[in-house]
């Protein structure tokens, strides 16, 4: 895909070398980088082209999301020149680390290889897959003061963000998926983009004691898909499966450490964030269930569940070779508590 890594260079020289080729991302990310990225991403667009990719902060638009090969709104690479996928890259980057960066480009690369295995095979129904289709959307006025936000999405990539008041920064919901989850053949054979939200997680459950692990797993059938699907707002999930309460510190460290996988991804000042609003809610009272096989290549689902959030992950289509995964805030989806306290504290 022009203006963004190439997957197979990623996989040949290394994610870190890689960006150091291509210039290193700033280890601070911040609203204020957010904001002057976004002005000039919209700067660099023509009058008909920011009219496609600008939206009223509480257009209807804003909660629009979703992770599956639709029509979208929002301006996508494929109608940008060089130069705007420049600044559009330039805009991904503050909202992720490096890891999260790389993540979220390998899966838009994805879109070829899943192309070119559906016309092995091809359906009457077949999907336009395209790793150009996706969509950049800037909601409000970038601002360090007044609430706006932002937006990436396409098939299998929904990364929503909104500032207000110049920080914190809201990111949820936060979605990656891949299909194929592991890729069986070819130059790219043996690539798994979510490796790790896998691997992490069975981990964990093979480190579950006997009456731990039957407490964990809440069906021996995985569910289709992630139980929330794209609902607007999310609300706790029931069973919630076993909690770190229970937990030894070998099994609490591993919880710890899934919850990094998806953490790792997010620029560090908003992970940092993260992780200060879960520890505050209390690690004791995370929740992580189970549903499905064991068996790695087998149907399975998990989640982990705080008091303030909720992590999905899902891989029972296309015979277990297709990934969804998500974060969501119960309270602070699109930023609603940060709005919320906004109105509070701000003469209207």
């Amino acid at each position: 895909m022009r203006g963004f890594p190439d997957l197979r260079l990623c996989l040949a020289i290394g994610c870190v070398a890689a960006f150091v080729a291509g210039g290193l991302i700033a280890a601070e990310r911040s609203s204020a980088a957010m904001a002057a990225s976004a002005d000039r991403f919209l700067a660099g667009l023509t009058a008909d082209e920011r009219k496609q990719a600008a939206f009223p902060f509480d257009a209807g638009e804003r909660l629009n999301w979703h992770y599956i090969p639709r029509a979208r709104k929002g301006l996508p690479i494929k109608a940008m020149t060089e130069p705007q996928r420049q600044l559009a890259r330039e805009l991904l980057k503050t909202g992720l680390s490096q890891h999260g960066y790389l993540t979220a480009t390998s899966i838009m690369n994805l879109e070829t290889i899943l192309g070119d295995l559906e016309r092995r095979n091809p359906s009457p129904a077949a999907i336009v897959r395209d790793p150009e289709l996706y969509f950049f959307s800037v909601f409000g006025t970038p601002s360090t003061r007044d609430p706006w936000g932002w937006r990436v999405e396409g098939h299998h990539v929904s990364l929503n963000f909104t500032v207000v008041k110049g920080t914190p920064v809201a990111s949820t919901p936060w979605f990656f998926g891949t299909n194929p989850a592991e890729v069986k053949d070819g130059p790219n054979k043996g690539m798994r983009i979510l490796a790790q939200e896998e691997d992490a997680a069975r981990t964990l459950l093979l480190a579950l004691d006997p009456e731990q692990r039957k407490t964990a797993t809440i069906a021996d059938v995985a569910p289709n898909d992630m139980v929330t699907a794209n609902a607007a707002k999310v609300d706790p999930l029931s069973p919630i499966g076993v909690t770190a309460g229970a937990f030894t510190s070998a099994q609490r460290a591993q919880l710890m450490k899934l919850i990094d996988v998806y953490t790792s991804q997010m620029a560090s000042d908003i992970a940092a964030d993260r992780l200060g609003k879960l520890k505050r809610a209390g690690v004791e009272k995370i929740g992580f269930a189970w549903a499905g096989e064991a068996e790695r290549g087998k149907k399975h689902y998990y989640r982990i569940q705080g008091p303030t959030f909720l992590v999905e992950y899902d891989n029972t289509q296309n015979d277990a070779n297709h990934i969804h995964s998500v974060w969501r805030d119960f309270d602070g989806d699109f930023g609603r508590d940060l709005l919320r306290e906004h109105v509070k504290s701000t003469p209207h």
